[in-house]
C-alpha cells in the first residue's frame, strides 16, 4: 500500500504502468475510492496502464484515505490533495479522468492548475437537476455514518461540509464561468440519470470551448469502441515533449 503524508492528511494511491501521466479520480460519491472503479462500465487503470503511468486514489476519509473533518473544509480541501499529490510524486503535468464525483474533481483541479493539466475525461459527471440535491444528501449522510466516532463528533462541521460539497448548483465545484474559461481539450462520456443529469454533460458539452460529447458509450457491446475512444483521445493530447 503506497500513502502520502501530507500533515494530518493521509493518502492512499497506487501507480501503474508507465508513460504520460494519468491521474484517476474514482465514482463513487463521497466513498471515491479505488476499487470502486471495477463496478465502473470499464476500469481505467487496466485500460491505460499500458499505454500510461495511471495513478489513482482513494479520496480523503474514502477507502484507505484519511484526513480530519472541518467546517471549512469543501471542494477545495480535495482539489489540494490532489496538487500535493501531483507534487509529491513529481508531476509536472499530466491527463485526468474521473468518473461520476471525480468528473467534479477533475474540473476543479483545472481550475486551480489549468497549466499543469493536458487533457480530461468526465465519466458519467455529476450534477445538479431540479430533483436530485436530496440524493447527494442522503449520499454525504451515508457516507458520515460510517465515519470513525472521532470524525462523526462534530455534527456542526458535518453540516457545513455537506453544504459546501452540495449546497451550490451546476457541478458543485466551480461555476459556469471557469467552465467556458477551460481551453483544454475534454473528453465527455455522458450521463443519463439521477445522479448524473444528462443535461449537465451536455451543458459542459456546450459551454466550455474544446469538449467532444459521446452519449452512447457504457452499453456492454459498445464498451471496447469507448475504450479505445478514450485512449486515442488521450494519446493524440499527450505533450510530446
Amino acid at each position: 500500500m503506497a500513502l502520502f503524508q501530507n500533515g494530518d492528511i493521509t493518502i492512499h494511491y497506487e501507480e501503474h504502468g508507465a508513460g504520460y501521466p494519468v491521474m484517476l479520480f474514482a465514482p463513487g460519491g463521497m466513498k471515491s475510492a479505488i476499487e470502486l472503479w471495477q463496478k465502473a462500465p470499464f476500469n481505467p487503470i487496466r485500460a491505460l496502464s499500458d499505454h500510461f503511468r495511471v495513478i489513482a486514489m482513494d479520496q480523503r476519509n474514502a477507502g484507505s484515505s484519511r484526513a480530519p473533518v472541518g467546517s471549512a473544509d469543501g471542494w477545495q480541501s480535495y482539489t489540494s490533495d490532489h496538487v500535493a499529490l501531483m507534487d509529491y510524486l513529481g508531476i509536472k503535468s499530466c491527463h485526468l479522468m474521473g468518473g461520476c464525483i471525480g468528473s467534479t474533481y477533475c474540473l476543479s483541479l483545472i481550475a486551480r492548475v489549468p497549466q499543469r493539466i493536458s487533457a480530461a475525461v468526465l465519466q458519467n459527471p455529476v450534477g445538479l437537476s431540479a430533483e436530485n440535491r436530496q440524493l447527494f444528501y442522503k449520499g454525504f449522510d451515508e457516507w458520515a455514518s460510517t465515519l470513525e466516532p472521532a470524525q462523526r463528533s462534530d455534527d456542526r462541521a458535518l453540516q457545513k461540509l455537506k453544504s459546501n460539497m452540495f449546497g451550490g448548483d451546476f457541478v458543485f465545484s466551480v461555476s459556469r464561468d471557469e467552465v467556458r474559461r477551460m481551453g483544454l481539450p475534454l473528453l465527455i462520456l455522458a450521463g443519463n440519470d439521477a445522479f448524473h443529469p444528462a443535461e449537465i454533460s451536455r451543458e459542459i458539452a456546450t459551454i466550455a470551448p474544446n469538449v467532444k460529447l459521446v452519449t452512447e458509450w457504457k452499453n456492454p457491446e459498445v464498451v471496447p469502441k469507448t475504450v479505445e475512444t478514450v485512449k486515442s483521445f488521450l494519446s493524440q493530447h499527450t505533450p510530446t515533449n
